[in-house]
Order: C-alpha cells, then sequence, then structure tokens
C-alpha cells in the first residue's frame, strides 16, 4: 500500500503515514493496515517498540479522510461512515491498550483522527512546528477518536475550552495539557528514530528532549477555569464577561464559527469522560454522536462549506448556542442499543 510504509526495522515496527501530499489524511484501508501492524507485532519478539511518523514536512496526520464521507452521505449511504468510525474507533482503543511501548513523532499538523493515531501512544513527542488540535465541531462533528478523554484529563477546564474552540496547540500546549510528552527538536529526530530503531531503548527520548517553551495555555488557565466550567454549553456563554481577557476573546472568535449543537454535545461528552475515565466507554459516547451525525447533525453541511464549496459560511441547523435544546442533545446521545460500539477483534 503507497499510502502507508509499514515494516519491521532493528528493534522496532516501523509505520509511517505516507500521504504527504493530502498531509497524511487517514483513509480506512490505512486504518486497517495500522490494526492489521499491532497484531501482528504484539507476541513478536523481535519487536521492542512501534515507531509511527508520518512522510513530508506539513504533517504528521491531518485528520480523517472524509471527502468520501460526504460523498457517502451524499447518496444516502449512512452505513459507510459508521462502519469506518466502528473501524478507527477499534484501533484507537487498541493504540491506547497496547502492551508494548508505541513512540509517535508529531511534526506539522495533528489533529482530528491524526490524534486518534498519534496520541493515544505511551511516548508522544512533539517540535517547534507541532500544532495540534481537535476542531471538529467546526464541520458538525464532535471531539472523537478518544479524544474527549484526552481532554478530559487536561489541566482544569482546558479540555471543554479546546474540545469546543477547536483552538491549536502547539508543542508547549500539548505536552501541557497532556496531548504530547517529550519535546525534541526536529532536527533530532532522525538520529533519536536510528538509535531507537537500533537498540530499542527508550532512554535514547530522555536524553534528547530539551524543556519545551512556555505554555500559552498555562497563563490562560484561570481565565479559562472561571467560563469553561459550567454543566453546559449555555452555561459557559453565560460565565463570559462582558470585557473578556485574551482566552475568551480567542475562544469566542473560534466558537462564533462552530456548530452549536455539536459544541453543546462535546461539552456533555468531555465531562463524561472526566467521571468514567475509560477509553471503550468515551469512544463509545462519542460514536453515539457520529453514528447519527450524518442523518440528525451538521457534519454533512459542515464538510460541503470546509472542503467541497469551501465558502466557509456554514448553515447550521441551530442559529446560535441558545437554540439548542436539552432533548436536542439526548437525541443526539442517547445509548445505540443494538448498534453500539462491539469490543471484539475485526469483523
Amino acid at each position: 500500500m503507497t499510502d502507508i510504509s509499514i515494516r519491521k526495522t532493528g528493534h522496532a515496527g516501523h509505520i509511517t503515514l505516507n500521504r504527504h501530499k493530502a498531509l497524511n489524511a487517514l483513509t480506512w484501508d490505512m486504518c486497517l493496515a495500522i490494526e492489521q501492524a499491532l497484531d501482528d507485532w504484539r507476541d513478536d519478539p523481535d519487536v521492542a517498540l512501534i515507531l509511527i511518523d508520518g512522510a513530508g514536512d506539513r504533517a504528521f496526520c491531518s485528520g480523517g479522510d472524509i471527502a468520501e464521507m460526504y460523498a457517502a452521505g451524499q447518496r444516502g449511504d449512512l452505513d459507510y461512515g459508521r462502519r469506518f468510525w466502528r473501524d478507527e474507533y477499534r484501533l484507537n482503543a487498541k493504540l491506547y491498550n497496547y502492551t508494548k511501548p508505541i513512540v509517535t513523532f508529531l511534526h506539522g499538523f495533528t489533529m482530528g483522527g491524526g490524534v486518534g493515531v498519534g496520541c493515544h501512544a505511551s511516548h508522544r513527542i512533539v517540535c517547534e512546528t507541532s500544532q495540534i488540535a481537535m476542531p471538529e465541531c467546526s464541520i458538525g462533528l464532535v471531539p472523537d477518536v478518544g479524544g474527549s478523554l484526552i481532554l478530559a484529563k487536561a489541566s482544569g477546564h482546558c479540555g471543554e475550552f479546546l474540545g469546543v474552540s477547536g483552538d491549536r496547540m502547539d508543542a508547549a500546549d500539548a505536552i501541557y495539557v497532556g496531548f504530547a510528552d517529550h519535546y525534541v527538536p526536529q532536527d533530532a529526530w532522525d538520529e533519536l528514530k536510528a538509535t531507537l530503531i537500533k537498540t530499542g531503548d527508550l532512554k535514547a527520548i530522555e536524553s534528547t528532549e530539551r524543556a519545551a517553551p512556555a505554555a500559552r495555555l498555562a497563563d490562560w488557565q484561570d481565565e479559562i477555569d472561571a467560563c469553561f466550567g459550567g454543566a453546559n454549553l449555555g452555561d459557559i456563554y453565560r460565565a463570559m464577561p462582558d470585557t473578556p481577557g485574551p482566552a475568551m476573546t480567542h475562544a469566542r472568535k473560534l466558537m462564533d464559527r462552530n456548530a452549536p449543537l455539536a459544541m453543546a454535545v462535546a461539552v456533555k461528552t468531555i465531562q463524561a469522560a472526566r467521571h468514567d475515565p475509560h477509553i471503550e466507554n468515551a469512544l463509545d459516547r462519542e460514536f453515539r454522536y457520529t453514528y447519527r451525525c450524518v442523518a440528525q447533525g451538521d457534519f454533512i453541511e459542515g464538510i460541503r462549506a470546509a472542503i467541497i464549496d469551501r465558502d466557509r459560511n456554514p448553515k447550521w441547523q441551530h442559529s446560535s448556542w441558545d437554540a439548542v435544546t436539552a432533548e436536542d442533545v439526548a437525541a443526539m446521545t442517547r445509548d445505540l442499543g443494538k448498534d453500539a460500539l462491539q469490543w471484539k477483534d475485526k469483523a
């Protein structure tokens, strides 16, 4: 498969996302290939660790390849996206629970589905070009691929701030809130990868990492906590002061572009993951929304505005945050019964 390179080298199982012209956007086949490699290497005594990186200079992985989901939705095919997400979420859980170390190199854009591949790893490396985000609410989706759990574990209420706004984190912010672990300048990456492959010794990371710059979100923490600790999206908006500081000025600009229904559900899924911090349950809650998002949500309109027509002017089904009702949220988050995620291996 040319979209992904999978090989055993030295003491490492090495996976490279290889769609650099598409910012290494994740296809369904790539998800299945990564999962198969993890299965093959789980009990392989020659593989001490897994190394995952992305080709090109611009991105580790910019997200899932959503153009086909749009095409399927336009055809009235609801099953395509549901099958894709079932397989992708199973991979996310497998990465989270993997028994061998996984080292990911998160340069450039790591967003959406890229977070699902890169940020459940045991050793997540960032550099001066790293830009990490969960921008799903901007296309009528919610932070998924297990992202609600990472957000729930973030400092204070940074998880709600990042999940609802879709704000981008640099390397320092990503380490501060728990999306990454180690700052290593990118010019040291090739040597570090070679050492890991040759030795299988994770101590090479510690000897190469450097102190990350100061985190912007640390400076914004008090302002974020004062506004984003509410029980629902309405509470968050109502807590914003008439004369906002830098964090709320920035957040409000981003939030005003996003789908109100998606933001309301995102608050609930992040809060739920904070009280129930199990990856399978977080993914199950996310799937309740993604299962319904084509038929009932704003996902198709969000993709149209972002990547099809590119007019950046989506017509959301709710005109503003205060038009979303509790019943609207409940309709997107109810248990799916027989259609819920099943935590068995590949079907």
